[in-house]
């Protein structure tokens, strides 16, 4: 992500001047999943005026017969702005078809589906759009289709920058740190946001191990009986250890500009590239990601050989860094003080490294068992956990020893009780939002859930939910996961379906360079947008309720950007649910 004042520049250099409100679809007076709906899971639409009526109708089609007949919710209010909502729940109607809703006075709701495998096209798309982010590296038509492109920033040949320079990497000289994703709109790559997203996808594995192998997302390079999920996850996780100083260990925060690219295509940006100064979080984001790799890609010794071994030696290299070096922060004012190269990209800034090191000490734990990684797990037990995030990755230990319980040393197993006991806080408190929001959904229950990336924190909150349900086996916390899909692809104040490519209303305008600069009409799709955001960073003119602070506009990189931590845990949730349905749906869950 592009953070902060720096980015207003970028607007200028847009070749299209937009008009805020001129592209915005007015959203439909009753909303639902875009993408439809599970026979045997929760299902509700939600009505954004408070209508007189007090029952809803399912109509089939073609031939508009009544099948369905709900009595509507109360009038809701979220207390933070002033829509009136009224939710129709038709969980009960369980059969596959084409359906709208019909209410006296109020419009037909837009078509939507119920049938099995409903979220199969999204949870693929959310995928592969890892592929289309994928530096160094042409995208091929026969994969890409009409998003097809050359090769940009080969990265071969990067720039140690003063900040990062050390005895045996003097300042100015080159190194090799090809390949990974670009991280958001820009084509940066920053190790602290991809060691959330490549430890999401791996645990999308680890979780659903059976399902991912018969997941095809159609991308290159694939090797004999790896999942798609562990070949693209593997493209970044090569890129992540070629940014470890192999003289120490120690990791490097970034590869950058100095300046941020114009909106170009990839292999357009020629701008000199540098990894920046080694820091606290980076190293752990590694030691973190690395120790889980080990454990997954320890069973494919003939397709990856030795990639396992190097990773526990790449992870445990950056855990020693760590240990001599626990407090290092990475500050760009601090840094641009220093040197004459002045970096103005993305900070992801970081100065509490707490939670990194207990996510750290609980994959290496996991992986190896040994004290030393536990003692330093315990040693912050009693330490406050929140929704995952980049900068706020100690609950991703939390579902790793969950995860992992049964492979623990004896010794150790007690802990997980007090984990699980913890997730369950959380999970609780989500299932009364969702019980009792305006929409039905889990996100929305505060003000503070419309930031930068609310998105993103709509799906943290499903991971949690799923999490919850795979230990808990309580088909409430899986329910109210899927609420918040639903929000994300149309079941929201806006209408929108915040995936590019995916429902009858998405976005067409993100705040994506390649996007914006291919000639291509639409997006590329599978993209999981920001969505509303009551900040406003980008000083555009946004509706005034929170819930309805998005524009569908190129320039507005802060509700419309796109992220690799947004859409990681997007894949997540969305083959989570298609894995679950079916698991509920034969009554083996």
């Amino acid at each position: 992500m592009i953070n902060g004042i720096v980015r207003l520049s970028l607007i200028g250099l847009l070749s299209v001047a937009t008009a805020v409100n001129a592209q915005q679809m007015a959203a439909p007076e009753i909303v639902v999943d875009q993408s439809g709906y599970y026979p045997k899971l929760e299902k509700s639409a939600v009505v954004l005026r408070a209508v007189s009526g007090n029952s809803f109708e399912l109509l089939s089609l073609p031939d508009r017969k009544s099948v369905y007949t709900g009595v509507l919710s109360e009038i809701k209010t979220t207390g933070y702005s002033k829509i009136e909502t009224r939710i129709a729940d038709f969980t009960a109607f369980d059969r596959p078809g084409q359906y709208i809703i019909r209410i006296a006075g109020v419009s037909e709701s837009p078509v939507f589906k119920i049938a099995d495998g409903v979220h199969h096209d999204l949870a693929v798309a959310a995928l592969k759009a890892f592929y289309y982010q994928r530096a160094s590296s042409a995208l091929d038509v026969n994969y890409a289709g009409k998003w097809y492109r050359a090769a940009g920033h080969p990265d071969t040949s990067v720039y140690i920058h003063p900040s990062a320079a050390s005895k045996n990497r003097k300042a100015d000289s080159k190194i090799n740190v090809s390949g990974g994703w670009y991280d958001a709109g820009d084509y940066n790559k920053y190790v602290v946001n991809s060691g959330i997203s490549t430890s999401t996808l791996l645990s999308a594995y680890e979780d659903f191990s059976d399902y991912f192998l018969g997941l095809e997302a159609h991308i290159p390079q694939a090797k004999n009986k790896v999942p798609d999920v562990l070949t693209e996850a593997i493209y970044n996780l090569r890129w992540m250890l070629k940014m470890q100083d192999p003289t120490d260990g120690g990791v490097y925060n970034k590869c950058t500009n100095l300046n941020f690219d114009g909106m170009i295509m990839p292999d357009k940006a020629t701008s000199k590239r540098y990894v920046v100064a080694k820091g606290t979080a980076a190293t752990l984001n590694l030691a973190a990601v690395a120790a889980q790799a080990y454990r997954i890609f320890k069973h494919f010794p003939e397709q990856y050989p030795g990639l396992a071994d190097s990773c526990l030696l790449v992870s445990k290299k950056a855990w020693s860094w760590s240990v001599n070096n626990p407090n290092v922060a990475y500050d760009q004012d601090a840094l641009n003080k220093m040197s004459d190269l002045k970096v103005t990209t993305g900070g992801y800034g970081d100065r509490n490294f707490e939670d990194e090191w207990t996510w750290a000490s609980a994959e290496l734990l996991a992986s190896t068992g040994q004290q030393e990684y536990y003692d330093a797990f315990f040693a912050r037990l009693n330490a406050p956990v929140s929704l995952p995030s980049w900068n706020n990755v100690a609950m991703l230990g939390y579902y790793t020893l969950i995860r992992c319980e049964g492979q623990l040393p004896e010794q150790y197993k007690s802990v997980t009780s007090i984990l699980k006991k913890k997730i369950l806080n959380h999970a609780d408190r989500y299932l009364t939002a969702f019980e009792t929001g305006a929409y039905h959904t889990v996100i929305g229950a505060s003000l503070n859930d419309f930031a930068w990336g609310s998105n993103s924190s709509a799906m943290n909150q499903s991971i949690l939910l799923i999490n919850a349900y795979l230990f808990s086996k309580k088909d409430a916390y899986l329910d109210a996961a899927l609420s918040n899909l639903d929000y994300v692809l149309g079941k929201n104040a806006t209408g929108y379906s915040f995936v590019t490519g995916i429902g009858y209303k998405s976005p067409m305008h993100p705040h994506h360079r390649p996007s914006f600069a291919d000639g291509v009409a639409e997006p590329i799709p599978g993209l999981l947008v920001g969505g509303p955001n009551r900040g406003k960073q980008d000083g555009l003119q946004y509706n005034a309720e929170p819930e309805l602070s998005y524009l569908d506009d190129v320039s507005s990189y802060a509700s419309n950007e796109i992220a690799i931590n947004w859409n990681a845990p997007l894949v997540y949730v969305a083959n989570a649910v298609e894995c679950l349905q079916k698991a509920r749906k034969d009554g083996t869950k």
